[in-house]
């Protein structure tokens, strides 16, 4: 199990969970952040401090959401584990379903 980044994210990119990471497993891609699954310690670091409540343990994600479950496994499927998300940074990509997601206009 991980924690999961769900719709809220999506253009909005905060960034405040990645300085909160202790491992630096919170990849940045085009249009949202994701939790790389066999990174993440589970420590629930990020969860708090996400100003628009987009991070969830995965059993938690709400229905409307889980999709996003999906996306952030699918995410890391090419890149194996790298080690840590500043070795990498910025992805220029998104999961296929983030990707098709219509613009989050909304004032977060």
């Amino acid at each position: 199990m991980t924690y999961i980044i769900a719709e809220p994210c999506v253009d909005v990119l905060d960034k405040a969970c990645i300085e909160e990471c202790p491992v630096d497993c919170i990849y940045e891609g085009n249009r949202m952040l994701y939790i790389h699954p066999d990174e993440c310690v589970d420590c629930g670091a990020c969860e708090p401090v996400c100003p628009v409540e987009a991070i969830f343990y995965e059993d938690d994600v709400p229905e409307q959401w889980k999709d996003y479950t999906n996306a952030n496994y699918e995410f890391f499927e090419d890149m194996g584990s790298p080690g840590g998300a500043a070795k990498v940074g910025k992805i220029e990509r998104d999961a296929s379903f983030v990707a098709a997601q219509p613009a989050n206009l909304n004032e977060h």
